[in-house]
């Protein structure tokens, strides 16, 4: 699954499990579609720093990808954490904030 967020300022694409975990850090349910007001954006954003803080480091969930051992994450290609997956996120919802935007989303 791919996940489409989105503001009146644009628009990002991010797959669906590290979108449904981040959505899950700022609060939310992690359904998709769905979306976050203006007003509650900077209480989400809190909560993904949060979030952020104690896991930022963690592997980002990959599409579709089995779990794997530690072992066998040695001799696969780097990790994408899980706070490089929510840059962009921030970014957007940084901007969404400042423009009094609602932050959406939908199946991609």
């Amino acid at each position: 699954m791919i996940v489409k967020f989105s503001t009146r300022s644009g628009a990002l694409t991010m797959h669906g499990e590290a979108a449904v975990t981040l959505l899950k850090a700022m609060g939310h349910s992690g359904t998709v579609p769905g979306a976050i007001l203006a007003p509650d954006l900077p209480q989400a954003l809190a909560g993904l720093r949060r979030t952020l803080e104690t896991q930022a480091d963690a592997p980002s969930p990959e599409p579709g990808a089995p779990a794997q051992d530690s072992e066998e994450r040695e001799d696969a290609a780097p990790t994408v954490t899980l706070r490089m997956r929510a840059m962009p996120l921030i970014d957007m919802i940084e901007t969404a904030i400042a423009r009094q935007s609602d932050l959406m989303w939908e199946r991609g």
